[in-house]
């Protein structure tokens, strides 16, 4: 549909149709899982059995919000039915009560003064409940002064029109603007990949947006959705498990000015820590991506959603890249959106790696610089970068706080903390400054 309407190329869809096809056939003897979350977003979920119906019309208004089309055009034109229909048959009363539907013997006599001129039949009196609801004003029929209840009676018509007429609106108005619409144009790459970043297993999708507008104040979210056994032999069919992006700033925020890679490093703490590459076409789990954002030209809250299940997840794979920089600007190449390519990587988890390495859970003395002052050299420091002093890296908030430094004198090593070592030089510079 999107190929249809020029938002992605034809090499686009024939480049999934080939991925689909040189896929390997990773069938499972059990039975399929039903997915939670389908590849379109939608909840595959089924509400049965609710007593309390009353409760959906005491929210009439985000009732019909979420109603089908069909539906809400079948509301929207009972409603204006009906109330023609009500305020027709009043009229015709008022007229029948008032001897307005006699019929008049011609003489020289003046006819008395009606409710509302020219009604004979219910036929003209439904037309001028239409007019005078839809604001026509034909000039053929008119409420007189000889009635104070045929006024009363315009009067509520004229407001229950009003009001009628701004729900139905709101609602429509509600419905073409919704949060979905614009998930529309954002794409998540078919299958999430499992490759080594940086020495350890990670967890890759592709996610990109084909509008120029960009999304505002974008966030993903992951979780794993999974059947779990608790200690005292409860069964939960649906655990909820949040899991952690790949994020230097430690926060889920993204910048989705051009397609990007989001990932999970499964490490200690991650709930793909004990996947395998043997395991993962037997685990009944699924993965689910979840974006917000506020839609620039907008302003209103969206929220895309996909998932992959392990069928969908590719075990030793990469993406490719897809972005260049032509005539001084980047280029993206959504043809290649999905595809990937082999890479050398072991079958074993994220644990039995860590064990083959001689990681001991909370002993290891080996940790990964942060994000401030790591090494930059023999002797030295530097801000910024990101080293690792050994394969089995770990979060850089796990670091001491008094980072040490080791400097030679005399012939042996001694440990100056680097706060020791400040106030040394700013007393050297003091001195300096007063000679």
């Amino acid at each position: 549909m999107l190929a249809r309407k020029g938002l992605l190329p034809d090499g686009f869809l024939l480049t999934r149709l080939a991925e689909d096809q040189n896929q390997p056939n990773r069938s499972r003897s059990r039975s399929q899982r039903a997915r939670f979350i389908t590849k379109t977003g939608s909840c595959n979920v089924a509400h049965k059995n609710i007593r309390e119906q009353g409760r959906f019309l005491q929210d009439v208004f985000t009732t019909m919000v979420d109603l089908k089309w069909q539906h809400s055009l079948l509301i929207f034109t009972s409603a204006f039915l009906c109330s023609w229909m009500l305020f027709a048959m009043i009229w015709w009363l008022l007229a029948f009560a008032h001897g307005d539907l006699e019929p008049r013997s011609p003489s020289n006599q003046p006819a008395p003064i009606p409710c509302v001129t020219a009604i004979h039949s219910f036929t003209s009196a439904f037309l001028f409940s239409i007019e005078v609801q839809v604001t026509i004003g034909f000039g053929g029929r008119m409420v007189t002064e000889e009635c104070p209840l045929a006024i009363t009676v315009l009067i509520i018509q004229n407001i229950l029109g009003l009001i009628i007429n701004a729900v139905m609106l709101g609602c429509v108005f509600m419905k073409t603007a919704q949060a979905n619409r614009r998930a529309e144009t954002l794409i998540f790459s078919r299958n999430a990949v499992i490759a080594p970043r940086n020495g350890r297993p990670t967890l890759m999708f592709r996610v990109g947006d084909l509008r120029k507008s960009m999304i505002i104040s974008a966030t993903v979210q992951l979780q794993v959705i999974r059947r779990t056994v608790t200690a005292e032999g409860e069964v939960i069919p649906v655990c909820q498990l949040d899991i952690q992006v790949e994020n230097p700033l430690r926060s889920n925020g993204i910048f989705l000015v051009s397609p990007l890679v989001i990932s999970h490093t499964m490490e200690r703490g991650s709930p793909l820590y004990e996947l395998s590459a043997q395991s993962l076409a037997s685990e009944d789990l699924e993965v689910i991506v979840i974006l917000e954002g506020v839609v620039e030209t907008t302003g209103i809250s969206m929220q895309a959603r996909t998932s992959y299940t392990p069928e969908e997840i590719l075990w030793g794979r990469r993406f490719v890249s897809i972005i260049s920089e032509e005539d001084g600007r980047y280029c993206v190449d959504y043809s290649k959106f999905g595809n990937t390519v082999p890479v050398r990587m072991s079958s074993l988890s994220a644990k039995e790696l860590d064990q083959t390495r001689g990681v001991q859970g909370g002993g290891s003395d080996t940790h990964l610089q942060g994000w401030g002052l790591v090494r930059a050299g023999r002797g030295g420091f530097r801000r910024g970068g990101r080293t690792c002093d050994t394969a089995a890296s770990q979060p850089w908030y796990t670091q001491s706080d008094e980072p040490e430094r080791e400097v030679e004198q005399r012939g042996q090593k001694k440990t100056v903390q680097l706060e020791v070592m400040g106030r040394q030089v700013d007393e050297d510079r003091l001195g300096h400054l007063s000679d």
